[in-house]
């Protein structure tokens, strides 16, 4: 079958990896001159599998009003005349309640499992170099009440086949020493050995490398924008490029934050908004003084992570709409922050700054398989902040569907 991939951020390219080694004749259509160069590029570098809770949670309603109102929160809402963004935020709302937060996690897991398995065994079998290791995450608190939350998430993740652990704050220091710039305000934290980290961008170079440089005869077409989806009578025949028709059997759109854009002329309107974030990338001045465990640092909702010689830093979920742009303020937030954690750590005259776009749903359930109306467009969207920790079993579950075998956790909550 031909198959035409929209998009070759990590999503895109996992999806047109499986697709091909499947057998499919697999086109990647990208507006990027490479691979990895929007949300991909740089984001946290941690795979989080056990820790998928969504940020639309019980308790998260009460907080807002002080993250609203604080310059330095790690939430920003900034309203615009778009109707798109007050929907997504009515739903959101709507789902920070304990059920569906649990439903969510429950069905999280089963992706985020079944992902780990996918991103570790494709590392190895192609011997992807993207400073991959197992370095276990560490979740740390400086809440008592946010703690206990924890711990009680824990309980139930653990009924679901997730294994963490409760750290005191001295457990935590002994697990990381390197938290000691913390340790005033650290109350205690979560412990998941089993997570891993990464380089995003170096992953999806590596999957480029195979389905280039081998047998999968993958064709990557660089500085192609997508204009249109051609649906004539309930199919999709192809789409509309700058450069002209591209027609396929079928198409997988996996562009992001700028789905939902493309998908609005058929009518389709899925749960999709930008949540910006930013990062840091930073050589590492001092071993010691630099984490090995991947830590998130909870109330700050800042994220580190040891990528070979460099230490990624990142946080903020801003609801701005579409707007790449640097907002400084919110870097030297992020700065301020890491030096605060990890002052010896970097060496802070070099800050590699990125900010991108998250493509997000309110209840964090990304979509997946036939778009509603057109079996042979499928949807790969929506993974948030997980997309990096979903992407391969994003891909297995849209390969298997397009190739009509049944897809391998239950679509419950994923379906469009």
């Amino acid at each position: 079958m031909k198959v035409l991939v929209l998009g070759a951020g990590v999503t895109g390219l996992a999806a047109a990896y499986l697709l091909a080694r499947d057998g499919h004749a697999v086109t990647v259509l990208e507006r990027r001159s490479g691979v990895a160069l929007e949300s991909s590029h740089a984001n946290g570098g941690q795979l989080s599998y056990s820790y998928v809770a969504p940020l639309a949670g019980p308790g998260v309603i009460n907080k807002l009003p002080g993250w609203l109102l604080d310059r330095d929160s790690p939430v920003r809402f900034r309203p615009r005349l778009d109707p798109a963004q007050w929907a997504w935020g009515a739903r959101f709302l709507a789902a920070c309640n304990a059920k569906t937060a649990d439903q969510t996690t429950r069905r999280l897991l089963l992706l985020s499992f079944l992902s780990r398995d996918l991103t570790r065994a494709v590392i190895a079998e192609q011997n992807i170099d993207c400073a991959f290791t197992r370095s276990g995450k560490l979740v740390a608190h400086s809440d008592p009440a946010g703690f206990d939350a924890a711990r009680r998430l824990v309980d139930y993740q653990r009924s679901l086949g997730s294994e963490q652990e409760a750290l005191s704050r001295e457990e935590c220091l002994a697990a990381e020493p390197s938290l000691a710039g913390i340790a005033h305000r650290l109350v205690g934290g979560i412990l998941t050995r089993g997570e891993d980290a990464a380089e995003c961008r170096l992953f999806c170079a590596g999957l480029e490398a195979a389905m280039c440089g081998g047998n999968l005869g993958v064709d990557l077409r660089f500085g192609a924008e997508v204009r249109q989806i051609l649906a004539v009578g309930g199919r999709v025949i192809g789409v509309l490029t700058d450069q002209g028709v591209v027609e396929a059997d079928a198409t997988v759109l996996a562009m992001g934050a700028g789905s939902a854009r493309l998908l609005s002329p058929l009518g389709l309107r899925p749960p999709v908004y930008p949540l910006k974030g930013y990062s840091l990338t930073l050589p590492i001045a001092a071993d010691s003084a630099a984490p090995r465990i991947s830590v998130t640092d909870f109330a700050k909702k800042v994220v580190y992570a040891r990528l070979g010689q460099n230490l990624r830093v990142a946080g903020m979920a801003d609801l701005v709409g579409y707007d790449t742009r640097f907002d400084l303020s919110r870097l030297d937030l992020l700065v301020r922050q890491a030096r605060e954690a990890f002052p010896e750590a970097a060496d802070w005259r070099t800050l590699r700054p990125w900010a991108g776009l998250r493509p997000a749903t309110p209840t964090a359930m990304p979509i997946l398989g036939p778009a509603p109306g057109l079996p042979n467009l499928h949807l790969n969207i929506g993974q948030g902040a997980l997309g990096f920790t979903l992407a391969m079993g994003s891909a297995r579950v849209v390969a298997d569907l397009l190739a009509g075998r049944a897809p391998p956790i239950p679509m419950d909550g994923f379906a469009a």
